[in-house]
């Protein structure tokens, strides 16, 4: 497979084209549709996609319209969606607009916003793309099996003047836990997983398939938006002798810059766009590397060069993206709230490395909740109950849980996180994007605006954000099979 873009819907595509996706996709023309509101219609189901190249065959997979990802649905910034979900599963489901700012009843969340959608039912999920950026789409109704199954798409807004590039691509990366007949291994939620760092898989792709070469031109630039709709997998990609410039995290505008150290870092849900400007010879072979597991790097694709260039040397044209209406957090009159991390294997020799105790957690300066259990012993017996993992001692269990925090609408809101675990979490907001403000008591470089902040084992990470979005919401870790295991709270803005 030479070029890895995915199936496109634009509003023109969707209601023009049968060639865009499969005609069970697309909502009939007679549809009595608001004029200028995109409508898409995606249906989850079985489906069997060509993972792995040949002679492996192909692999049963779960996916939207019979495609792998799901079709990427494009629209422009201001514009309303109105999205039918259709079920054509044997089980209930939900879909999730990861990262974008939509109404409660919008958000997915089975049994929190929405009922869940019962086999052959429809529900039509609609709301506003108020930012421009890189979003996707996924299950959160059992997600760490339907989303390891293949059930995401990518969900891309662009800017009303988007900048100028040659080509503006979306690669969405995953993993798959394949056998030697390119099957996927039916150990799904097993609590080894659950335990440790989830269900990192034995194979990866790019957009639905092992990737082998991508074809480039000396002097082309690319907008590259990565999406990392893995379970559990933290992608670390070096792209060799180019160098990619960050223009984007979470779909949210920031000032462009190099990733440290070269290599540009996504945890599980997390996007990230770059600039890439094609400067090898033409004709030559540069691999993209991931190297995020120390002693586990391979190769992920070569980027592979025509013999004719483009052009000699790289565009100078701008990359600064427009800021997106997000409300701007006061950090001085700010409500503060802790909020802690901690369980899994060796989540109690962690807890008492960093000098607490279960009594500690929950002690916000708000005073909206007290301890929650005295100590280590405390969490050990949680844990042998079937509790794995914990937001202020404690586990999750489904999505109906009594608010863990309560914000003050349109109130500016600081929220110090501690991992207290031995594992890497990717944290999602759900409703707001927040400005990530220190790590580990210093201030960040770029003050960028994210959904999904990775935490390092023991860090401490600031948010900062208004809380201007009523409802109540997820915050959870994005590694599903933690989730599942009980990293999952609600936090109600009112």
């Amino acid at each position: 497979m030479s070029d890895f873009r995915v199936p496109t819907l634009t509003r023109r595509a969707f209601l023009a084209s049968a060639a865009a996706v499969s005609a069970g996709a697309m909502l009939p023309p007679q549809s009595k549709a608001t004029a200028g509101t995109p409508e898409f219609r995606l249906r989850p189901g079985l489906g069997r996609a060509q993972i792995t190249p040949e002679p492996h065959g192909d692999t049963a997979v779960w996916c939207y319209d019979g495609s792998l990802p799901g079709p990427e649905i494009r629209v422009r910034q201001g514009e309303r969606l109105r999205i039918a979900v259709e079920n054509a599963l044997d089980e209930e489901t939900t879909v999730h607009w990861h990262g974008v700012r939509v109404p409660n009843a919008m958000d997915g969340v089975p049994h929190l916003t929405q009922a869940p959608i019962a086999p052959g039912e429809t529900f039509t999920y609609e709301f506003d793309a108020v930012d421009a950026g890189t979003f996707w789409y996924h299950p959160h109704q059992r997600s760490f099996e339907q989303v390891g199954r293949g059930l995401y798409g990518p969900l891309i807004v662009e800017e009303a003047d988007p900048i100028r590039v040659d080509r503006d691509l979306t690669w969405v990366l995953s993993d798959w836990r394949l056998t030697k007949t390119a099957e996927i291994r039916e150990d799904f939620g097993n609590r080894h997983d659950m335990m440790h760092n989830g269900r990192v898989g034995n194979t990866v792709t790019i957009n639905g398939r092992v990737p082998d070469a991508f074809p480039v031109r000396k002097g082309e630039r690319i907008r590259l938006r990565l999406i990392n709709a893995a379970n559990a997998r933290i992608f670390g990609l070096d792209f060799g002798s180019h160098e990619p410039v960050v223009i984007a995290l979470d779909g949210q505008p920031v000032e462009p810059h190099a990733p440290e150290g070269g290599v540009v870092v996504l945890g599980p849900a997390m996007r990230v766009d770059v600039i890439l400007d094609m400067t090898a010879d033409a004709g030559s072979r540069i691999s993209v590397t991931d190297r995020f597991y120390k002693g586990l790097e391979y190769r992920l694709v070569d980027l592979a060069y025509d013999d004719t260039p483009l052009r000699e040397t790289a565009p100078d044209w701008p990359v600064v993206l427009p800021p997106n209406p997000l409300p701007e957090p006061e950090l001085a009159t700010a409500i503060r709230h802790e909020v802690t991390f901690n369980g899994g294997m060796m989540g109690a020799m962690v807890m008492q490395e960093m000098g607490g105790s279960m009594g500690d957690m929950g002690k916000d300066s708000s005073g909206e909740m007290g301890g929650m259990m005295g100590n280590m012993g405390g969490m050990m017996n949680m844990m042998h109950s079937g509790g794995i993992w914990f937001i202020n001692g404690v586990a999750a269990e489904g999505h109906i849980m009594d608010p863990m925090l309560t914000l003050a609408r349109d109130k500016s809101h600081v929220i110090a996180m501690t991992n207290a675990t031995a594992w890497h979490h990717p944290i999602h907001l759900h409703g707001h994007s927040f400005r990530v403000i220190s790590r580990d008591g210093k201030p960040t470089r770029h003050r960028e605006w994210q959904d999904t902040v990775l935490m390092s084992p023991r860090e401490r990470v600031e948010i900062a954000f208004v809380a201007d979005n009523p409802g109540e919401w997820m915050l959870h870790c994005h590694i599903l099979e933690h989730q599942a295991a009980g990293m999952m709270g609600v936090f109600g803005v009112a």
